[in-house]
């Protein structure tokens, strides 16, 4: 059967989290298995990885940062509902805890993304090619519109919606992890109203909620890919975004965003998806399947009218998932 034409963007996010993780995720770009990258401007190793994403003219977003480490605005200075007692971000879980039950100040939010987004400028002398948000921030309810509202003014236009077509359908993820994607899921199903009414723009279909860290292989990454675009006309080209978080491991207490590096970051599971990327089995995977790799940049150069992603787009993958 005949398959649509994919157009992949593989975007690395934590771009300047530690040394070790930046170093595998330029191997990953320098060997054409990494696209994009997502630069985390409050990392221990922010500005290494600017130099870095310069020298090797790497196509690199902004990835938004809520909830790990220090803030760079104006929460650093004192008492902010972005922050905990001890001057940090209040953690993945934290922050969404805080946002659920009202106690985040959206106009904070938007000065410390304002102030992320005018740190990346004066890191690389220009605007980012796109901004998305470190464990999915900015698809949160209400952060949503105060994210899109920022980008717009800081002339932006691409994001990632982190929107995996049947994720809750994928019985290797352990039960917190399925339940975190899922979230996320339904999460950015609200966040296409605020993010098309703004202007911005994402790729037709997303993947990674089902492919991060150990569950990475080239026969899942391509799986990915068929159930988000199953239905899809043959010879449509669509395009679509890889999430991959590839590096080697952090080796404490080198790395983090102020608080030192994470467990997941000095495990082996960054190993493990930066060798999944860069073996010769999933580019061939990828081939077999008409998926050809490109970065954002490429996506925008495209003529009106040539298959732009956008909301509408969007639509036919805009079904739930099964729980």
């Amino acid at each position: 059967m005949a398959r649509p034409r994919v157009r992949l963007v593989v975007t690395a996010d934590d771009f300047g989290y530690c040394p070790r993780r930046d170093e595998g995720i330029v191997e990953a770009f320098l060997a054409g298995a990494v696209t994009s990258v997502s630069l985390l401007v409050n990392g221990a190793a922010t500005e290494s990885a600017a130099e870095l994403a310069r020298r090797h003219s790497i196509p690199t977003g902004l990835h938004a940062n809520l909830s790990e480490g220090r803030p760079v605005g104006p929460a650093r200075r004192g008492a902010s509902s972005l922050i905990g007692p001890e001057g940090f971000f209040l953690g993945k879980m934290g922050f969404r805890e805080a946002v659920a039950a009202g106690d985040v100040a959206l106009p904070q939010v938007r000065e410390e993304l304002e102030a992320q987004l005018n740190c990346f400028r004066e890191l690389l002398g220009r605007a980012p090619t796109h901004v998305d948000g470190h464990q999915h921030v900015h698809v949160l309810p209400g952060v949503c519109q105060v994210f899109a509202e920022a980008l717009q003014a800081y002339g932006v236009r691409f994001t990632r919606l982190p929107l995996e077509r049947g994720v809750g359908c994928c019985t290797w993820l352990e039960a917190p992890a399925r339940a975190f994607a899922c979230a996320v899921e339904r999460d950015a199903r609200a966040a296409v109203g605020p993010f098309s009414r703004h202007g911005l723009r994402w790729t037709d279909a997303f993947v990674g909620l089902s492919t991060c860290g150990r569950h990475m292989s080239a026969h899942r990454v391509s799986g990915a890919l068929a159930r988000v675009l199953e239905g899809t006309l043959a010879g449509h080209t669509l395009t679509a975004e890889l999430m991959a978080h590839p590096g080697y491991p952090s080796v404490p207490p080198t790395g983090g965003c102020g608080e030192g590096p994470d467990a997941f970051s000095c495990s082996w599971e960054r190993l493990h998806e930066l060798r999944v990327l860069t073996a010769p089995t999933l580019r061939a995977r990828l081939a077999q399947d008409g998926v050809q790799l490109c970065a954002l940049d490429d996506l925008d150069s495209k003529r009106p009218g040539e298959d732009v992603p956008c909301e509408a787009t969007l639509e036919p993958f805009l079904e739930p998932s099964l729980p």
